[in-house]
């Protein structure tokens, strides 16, 4: 293994003449995503994005469940970019896949992970960047009036957020009735299908996810952008490749009291994706001692 060193300088590219510089990735989408990154990524690498029109990416899994997905985030960024390769003959594909859910730490949390995969052919490299946020609009209601499916939608955001309504309380069985609505009448509409003897019924109204009809949600894909343009940026110091980035926490930094390790970060290892060469950076969070709040010995 490449000798360590608690000084050495990250390599990193200057925006626009990077190893992507030049260069043209495809991204198979349906859902505006295109239009979302390509001015990222293009200031950031100067990398330009184009997309592949004829993939139907609701065959990878859709966000109402009708299509599952053929593995988890990562396999399906990676099958999408796969895919998209294939289809055209390029040698760089970009991909992105998102999931909403609880929380990792704090399952009462709703939560928004987004991934972003560039997968180089030519380079035979994989770069995968992640942003997780709280902030999202994630909800549904069973509703069986107008009044409660009005007032549900104005608290997430409509109609700049679009909504989905299913014929039934039950999301495991109630189909769906109709997705992408953006408009009051449209809304009205739907839920006149879904209810054709009047409401004494319930529906479930529940909010798109859908990158093109969800601002809140694109907000986090930028991040995911943003992430990835700083691995794409970093540099492996010994052989150049791109994403030199972080590999493991290390634990231990001591209380501000009695001196213990406790379990907050102590350092950072990063890494090379191709060579063995890694680096220690030490108190990654600035701070040399740990809150006592956060030690086991003193706040047990």
């Amino acid at each position: 293994m490449a000798p360590t060193s608690d000084r050495a300088a990250v390599v990193r590219s200057e925006p626009g003449v990077g190893p992507f510089a030049g260069r043209t990735a495809v991204m198979a989408t349906r859902h505006g995503k295109v239009a979302l990154l390509a001015p990222l990524l293009w200031e950031g690498l100067g990398l330009r994005l184009v997309g592949v029109d004829d993939l139907d990416t609701d065959a990878f899994g859709t966000f109402t469940g009708e299509v599952p997905r053929p593995g988890d985030q990562l396999e399906t960024a990676r099958a999408k970019a796969q895919a998209a390769l294939e289809r055209t003959g390029a040698d760089l594909a970009l991909a992105s896949e998102g999931s909403f859910g609880p929380h990792p730490a704090a399952p009462f949390l709703a939560a928004n992970r987004e991934v972003l995969l560039l997968l180089d052919r030519t380079a035979d490299l994989e770069l995968v960047a992640t942003a997780v946020s709280t902030v999202t609009n994630f909800a549904h209601a069973v509703v069986s009036t107008p009044e409660a499916a009005h007032a549900f939608a104005e608290r997430i955001g409509f109609p700049t957020h679009g909504l989905i309504l299913r014929d039934g309380p039950d999301p495991a069985t109630a189909r769906v009735v109709t997705r992408g609505i953006t408009t009051r009448q449209g809304l009205e509409e739907a839920l006149a299908r879904a209810l054709p003897r009047g409401f004494g019924e319930a529906v479930l109204l529940e909010t798109d996810m859908r990158a093109h009809l969800n601002p809140t949600r694109q907000v986090v894909i930028r991040q995911a952008a943003e992430d990835l343009i700083a691995r794409a940026s970093a540099l492996c110091e010994v052989c150049g490749t791109p994403g030199f980035a972080l590999q493991e926490v290390v634990p231990g930094l001591p209380c501000g009291w009695c001196g213990q390790p406790t379990r907050q970060p102590l350092a950072e290892v990063v890494g090379c994706l191709r060579c063995e060469h890694t680096r220690r950076r030490p108190f990654p969070t600035g701070e040399r001692t740990a809150d006592p709040g956060r030690c086991d010995l003193c706040n047990p």
